[in-house]
């Protein structure tokens, strides 16, 4: 995917906040433009209250990286910029700054479908400081809604237990962007197809999708329109029953779909889209089984969401395949994840490092200092607990892990158990040095990951809360650099 060059055909470097740019102007002009720094990309809470987040966007974030380069038509906008003097906002001296800018930072990430948790960094950013802070908005805007939007899929296909889940949300996506972002993110999440055409273009989804009620109203009655509608597409039938009465509509597909068979076709089934989902399944189940279409799906639609599902579930609904829209690429229930960038360290003129935290009245809110890289324990197949540890830093034998958001909890990893660590290279000084993997790749980590994982993590009411903790010194580190920044604040 070259998303840049094939759907924009343009510049991304504006894809910013202003005072991304106000801040490199800053760095610039006290000539600390160049200075080495480290920023983490993380979340603070999991989406939906649940017990698990799906990493995604990865791949939108290379592509990113790839083609950072403020053109000439960007560095003429950026000079037409005024402060309140009405002068330009940036002088020359900067814009040239910007026009020869070449990335050359180091990229770490966590692979796109892992699962993760808060206060873990997704992405690492290592390098001149301006370009660090200059990638702070555009990341986020990625990352933040992809993963929302794959964790929301995530817990729609838990739900089904296996089911199909079909993506239909494009109509009620935000915008163009939205919808594409939202079908990619979907698949990845478990989703088995989308209805949006182009995404299935640009990222090799398949694409599902039959009729409307519009064609069924078109013609003087419903047989007409399902007759007509298995001429033109025999391969392709999905009858839609609801437009006028359902059993009724079921009836007629079945004889349509009796039509069919003579013609060495096979119906593929119903779709329904309002009234009483549980009741209305049962029926034609009764129906299209007794006709001789055992095989025959029944495919659900109308404002699905992964509660729902459960509640249908629990009624005995005879529901085949689920077809989600607005609840989906909407995350209609958390229109937002509360990802944050944020600055860990800065090099110092002897090489070594000044780590950085921001400090909050909140606890959830106090950053965490370092070079940081997470270690996930696994034991038997399992995942067991989360380690954030600066790789600066030399690490005891035994992992011991305290909770960031109460010191008082902490525990020490099995000496025996396996790990791996989560942030992998993707560029090298500016240079893409990662394969990237194919969706169907993504997808298949993502559902591996789920499965590695405990039942109660993946609840929906009331999650079993994953440990994920700071490796002891780190932790002892920064409650160190807080006292010491609180008693500086005070003095």
């Amino acid at each position: 995917m070259k998303l840049t060059k094939d759907l924009y055909q343009t510049s991304l470097s504006l894809l910013t906040d202003l005072y991304q740019l106000t801040m490199a102007y800053g760095y610039w002009k006290a000539g600390r433009s160049e200075n080495e720094s480290v920023f983490h990309l993380f979340f603070r809470s999991h989406p939906f209250k649940g017990g698990f987040t799906i990493a995604c966007g990865l791949e939108y974030v290379i592509d990113y990286l790839d083609n950072f380069k403020f053109s000439e038509d960007d560095i003429a906008y950026l000079a037409t910029l005024k402060g309140n003097d009405d002068k330009p906002m940036f002088e020359q001296g900067f814009l040239d700054y910007l026009a020869d800018l070449k990335f050359t930072c180091d990229v770490e990430a966590v692979p796109e479908g892992t699962v993760v948790f808060p206060q873990e960094p997704l992405i690492r950013i290592k390098g001149p400081i301006a370009q660090c802070q200059l990638l702070e908005t555009p990341l986020l805007n990625i990352v933040n809604y992809q993963t929302l939007v794959a964790t929301k899929a995530a817990r729609m296909n838990l739900a089904t237990k296996g089911e199909p889940v079909l993506e239909f949300g494009l109509r009620r996506a935000q915008g163009i962007d939205g919808g594409l972002a939202a079908s990619r993110a979907a698949y990845i999440g478990g989703c088995g197809a989308t209805s949006n055409v182009l995404a299935g273009r640009l990222f090799g989804i398949p694409v599902k999708g039959t009729h409307a009620h519009s064609w069924v109203m078109s013609f003087d009655t419903e047989m007409d329109a399902f007759e007509t509608y298995a001429d033109v597409l025999p391969n392709n039938c999905v009858f839609l029953v609801d437009t006028y009465d359902t059993v009724q509509g079921v009836r007629h597909a079945v004889e349509v779909g009796k039509k069919l068979r003579a013609q060495g076709h096979e119906m593929i089934g119903v779709r329904l889209d309002s009234g009483d989902l549980a009741y209305l399944s049962i029926k034609a189940r009764e129906i299209l089984d007794e006709a001789g279409f055992p095989e025959a799906t029944i495919v659900a639609s109308n404002d699905l969401d992964e509660n729902i599902i459960n509640s249908l579930k629990l009624q005995d609904a005879k529901i085949n395949v689920w077809g989600i829209g607005t609840k989906l690429v909407t995350a209609y229930d958390q229109p937002a994840l509360g990802g944050v960038y944020k600055i860990a360290a800065m090099r110092k003129d002897d090489g070594s490092w000044d780590y950085k935290v921001k400090l909050s009245e909140q606890v959830i809110k106090i950053s965490n200092p370092g070079v940081l890289q997470v270690r996930r324990f696994y034991q038997d197949g399992e995942y067991i607990g989360d380690m954030i540890f600066n790789e600066v830093e030399k690490i005891p034998e035994v992992a011991t892990i305290i909770d960031p958001m109460d010191a008082t909890r902490q525990r020490d990893m099995p000496a025996n158990a396996e790990f791996k660590d989560l942030l992998q290279p993707l560029f090298k000084s500016g240079e893409l040095t990662y394969r990237i993997p194919t969706i169907d790749e993504v997808k298949a980590h993502a559902a591996n990951e789920l499965k590695n994982f405990h039942a109660g993590v993946k609840r929906f009411i009331n999650p079993h809360s994953y440990p994920v903790g700071l490796e002891k010194t780190l932790s002892d580190y920064k409650y160190d650099l807080i006292r010491d920044l609180r008693k500086r604040k005070q003095s």
